[in-house]
């Protein structure tokens, strides 16, 4: 797969607001994917963190109310966690928001494709930075069954290293996957 085909898959109409059910915060993440053998970028959170402890995600958090929209977010959060400056004009597009069953955050996800992107440096929000080939970790892709996920249908896992990517962060993946996919 090439950075030209995923443009072209994963380029949508942005629209950085959405309404948020009156039990959900707002969230959104950066899903940046790079290189001409396509990485993507993705995040192993401290286990110190509030919510989401130890989870493998995408840079990004809840939305603050000096942000003028959700992109705002996703680009202010992406420059304090691993350093990485984008501009509103290097995002591509969009994808469908998910929800977290635990913490109660409506999260839009906003793709930026990039030929290359410099060393990036962690926060204290981040403990470690992952450089992801693509498709060989869309081909890990598993639907969990476990009974004790019944509250929504859309229950994946994804694997890299021994690690589990699931949750919020493996149905942003999903929707990849499918994008490119089919």
């Amino acid at each position: 797969m090439l950075l030209d085909d995923l443009n072209s898959l994963l380029s949508t109409p942005i629209v950085p607001d959405i309404q948020s059910d009156i039990d959900y915060r707002l969230a959104s993440v950066l899903v940046v994917i790079y290189d001409a053998s396509p990485k993507i970028i993705m995040t192993e959170k401290p286990e110190s963190m509030k919510f989401h402890a130890g989870e493998i995600s995408f840079p990004g958090g809840k939305f603050d109310a000096t942000d003028s929209d959700l992109l705002e977010t996703a680009l202010r959060e992406t420059r304090e966690e691993i350093g990485l400056h984008i501009s509103r004009d290097q995002i591509l597009g969009q994808l469908n928001p998910v929800k977290t069953l635990n913490s109660g955050f409506l999260i839009l996800p906003f793709v930026c494709i990039l030929k290359e992107i410099p060393p990036l440096v962690s926060n204290s929000e981040v403990e470690k930075i992952f450089h992801i080939p693509l498709e060989p970790l869309l081909d890990t892709m598993m639907k969990d069954s476990d009974p004790d996920h019944n509250l929504i249908d859309e229950m994946y896992t994804f694997e890299y290293q021994s690690q589990i990517v699931w949750g919020a962060s493996a149905r942003i993946l999903q929707q990849i996957e499918t994008k490119i996919k089919y």
